[in-house]
């Protein structure tokens, strides 16, 4: 899955993105999980998460460069984000060490936000790119922000696309 996922961003000629892909090597993306306990909550699951989700967004519009980009980099914001803790837990009238996933946010910036940030320190992103990935997490924000929301969706259906492909994954397939 790795080699599919560094492949299918080789495909993008974009400058930067043998600096992005080198970035991602030095970093817990291909073995952190997607969340501490909601999906892909085990080693690998963020690799896996957004594998799904581009799976299922190129099934909802054309496959493109921003297709790519969207669906495998929105989460970039959860490496080196998750760390391992352990709880003592009682097994069989035992007590164990067991170890869990627990949030360790270093770079404090949001979500999505955080994603176009990290992702644009590499690669230039287009407008569109930078509004999917950037409203991936949809009406899961607080409802303050529903009226900008809409009017992202509005303005680029990939955003909504991308939110859809991201809740689809993260229910339907638990990734």
């Amino acid at each position: 899955m790795k080699e599919e996922f560094i492949n299918l961003l080789k495909s993008i000629n974009r400058e930067g993105m043998d600096k992005l892909l080198e970035f991602l090597e030095g970093t817990d993306f291909f073995d952190a999980p997607a969340s501490t306990r909601y999906h892909g909550a085990w080693k690998g699951g963020l690799l896996a998460h957004s594998m799904k989700v581009y799976e299922i967004l190129k099934t909802k519009t054309e496959d493109s460069d921003a297709v790519k980009i969207v669906a495998l980099l929105h989460d970039i914001c959860k490496t080196n984000f998750y760390k391992t803790d352990y709880r003592n837990v009682k097994n069989n009238g035992v007590w164990e060490q067991v170890p869990y996933y627990t949030v360790e946010d270093n770079i404090p910036y949001g979500h999505g936000e955080k994603s176009v940030m990290m992702v644009s320190e590499f690669i230039k992103l287009t407008p569109e790119e930078k509004y999917a990935i950037r409203w991936h997490m949809g009406f899961t924000e607080p409802k303050e922000l529903y009226g900008t929301l809409g009017q992202a969706y509005k303005k680029y259906p990939l955003a909504l696309l991308a939110f859809e492909a991201d809740l689809e994954a993260t229910y339907f397939y638990d990734i």
